[in-house]
């Protein structure tokens, strides 16, 4: 039952994000990256907060420091993967971006002591190459030798790096203090951090205006993006951070269909081949889990 409690969550997480990117790339697009990053954070803070001031005293010096690390990581991670977006095409960008999978699932085998069955990864490299060809436009791209010096790559290869530490330090808070506990902080940090950035550029008063003028795409990507990680954190704490993160990262795959329903996109032949694979590889290795 446990396991079934955990696959749950992760698709709860893997849906909360696919719909929650739409709203985060209109978000970004009217208003910008920092105040999009805070909006997610205020909101993280604040509604979460009744669910764990309880349980804060009782945090020890391990525990802090944990989230600390966590906290700023978050923080770079995301500002990388926005900069990335911003200066690079989105088309060379978001495959590599794509990479943090593999790299999530050797640090829980390496680090977490986490064990996967034969047939578990043969599963999850098919949903990643499934992942990646799916959000990649045009097959040029998967050339990844050959576009090392685009404009955005080494930004988004850090990204990916920070991603992956930040999947596999969510899975180790949550564990060992609390899901809820770890995405608040986490994103309590986010929040100030951003909150101080936006007083620096005098652009901190401009907020309420924001939300008045853009109220579902901020509300949607605020509310669905902490759902997700909430959903995330709580799934590693039935299943292995591996397969959690292998689920929910194909929410990617998801919001390629969403493009192809909601805007009209027409989706290329290796496209369509890499969401059948990720589908299929993400419904398979959760019956094997």
């Amino acid at each position: 039952m446990p396991h079934y409690v955990g696959l749950t969550f992760a698709f709860i997480a893997l849906i909360s994000w696919g719909f929650g990117d739409f709203f985060i790339q209109q978000t970004t697009r009217v208003v910008g990256s920092w105040k999009a990053l805070f909006f997610i954070g205020i909101v993280g803070l604040l509604g979460l907060f009744p669910f764990v001031k309880d349980d804060l005293a009782s945090l020890n010096i391990h525990n802090i420091l944990l989230l600390g690390v966590l906290g700023v990581i978050v923080v770079f991670a995301a500002l990388f993967d926005f900069e990335a977006l911003r200066e690079g095409k989105i088309a060379i960008v978001e495959p590599i971006l794509g990479l943090e999978l593999p790299i999530t699932v050797g640090l829980s085998l390496a680090l977490a002591n986490e064990s996967l069955s034969r047939t578990q990864l043969v599963l999850i490299a098919f949903v990643f190459i499934g992942i990646i060809l799916a959000i990649t436009e045009h097959r040029t791209h998967l050339h990844y030798h050959k576009r090392i010096f685009e404009k955005g790559v080494i930004l988004a290869g850090v990204g990916a790096i920070g991603m992956a530490l930040t999947n596999f330090l969510v899975g180790v808070s949550s564990q060992s203090i609390s899901p809820l506990i770890t995405i608040w902080f986490a994103h309590s940090l986010l929040a100030v951090v951003c909150g101080i950035y936006l007083i620096y550029k005098k652009e901190f008063r401009n907020l309420i205006s924001d939300v008045r003028n853009y109220p579902k795409p901020i509300i949607g990507q605020s509310i669905l993006d902490n759902v997700a990680w909430v959903s995330f954190a709580k799934a590693t704490t039935y299943i292995p951070i591996s397969i959690a993160t292998t689920i929910t990262e194909s929410y990617i795959a998801l919001a390629v269909l969403l493009g192809l329903f909601v805007n009209r996109e027409k989706l290329k032949t290796h496209q369509v081949i890499g969401i059948t694979l990720a589908i299929i590889g993400v419904i398979t290795l959760s019956y094997f889990s």
